[in-house]
């Protein structure tokens, strides 16, 4: 939890409840369903918490802004962001139905009252968002044809209204395949941890 605070000290006492009890929920739930790997539990805070936190560097979402977390999986970067940002609307959505399971009873447990999970692919939505928000599931093509037409056109935050998509390595193949325009940051510049020497975010928007 000290990571955490390291990185956003001035959370309120609400948020630093709510993470503290992230890593004791998570590991009592990956007793049942496994969602996060056991050997990343020990690193729990930094691997998962603070990298989906990376996003919060990058933008201070406003009030008011609609996100997707696509392929959420245990809930990353989605209930990390909705703690960061109560005022702001999320909705997670992961295809594995235990994953989302687990996604709603930690919400639960932390009253975290600003998010959605569904059991549902994110082509199948009919809604448009400010931002679209991942990390990593697929190859960034792949990825784009999933969430097309879910991007609404004008936004009202510090950044253009686009994806935000957490990924590793080197990929410069995959931005090579996408029309639409990018801009690439490295986590490194927030984060002094080694864990995120080769993490980047990638923000991919339309031409205006």
């Amino acid at each position: 939890m000290q990571i955490i605070q390291k990185y956003f000290p001035d959370l309120l006492s609400e948020q630093q409840n709510r993470f503290e009890k992230l890593k004791p929920l998570y590991e009592e739930w990956n007793r049942k369903i496994n969602v996060i790997s056991r050997k990343d539990m020990d690193n729990f805070y930094i691997n998962h918490v603070l990298h989906s936190l990376s996003i919060a560097k990058l933008i201070d979402f406003r009030p008011g802004t609609q996100i997707l977390d696509v392929g959420t999986g245990g809930g990353f970067p989605g209930i990390p962001l909705a703690i960061i940002f109560p005022k702001s609307d999320f909705i997670l959505v992961d295809s594995i139905g235990k994953k989302i399971k687990v996604v709603n009873e930690i919400a639960s447990a932390i009253d975290l009252k600003n998010i959605v999970a569904l059991h549902e692919r994110a082509e199948n939505l009919t809604e448009s968002f400010d931002f679209v928000v991942s990390r990593a599931v697929t190859a960034l093509p792949g990825f784009l044809a999933w969430v097309e037409n879910k991007i609404k056109p004008n936004g009202n935050n510090a950044l253009q209204n686009g994806i935000l998509y957490l990924k590793g390595g080197d990929f410069n193949e995959e931005l090579n395949q996408i029309p639409q325009k990018t801009k690439v940051y490295k986590i490194s510049r927030f984060f002094e941890e080694d864990y995120f020497e080769t993490k980047k975010i990638v923000h991919i928007y339309p031409e205006k």
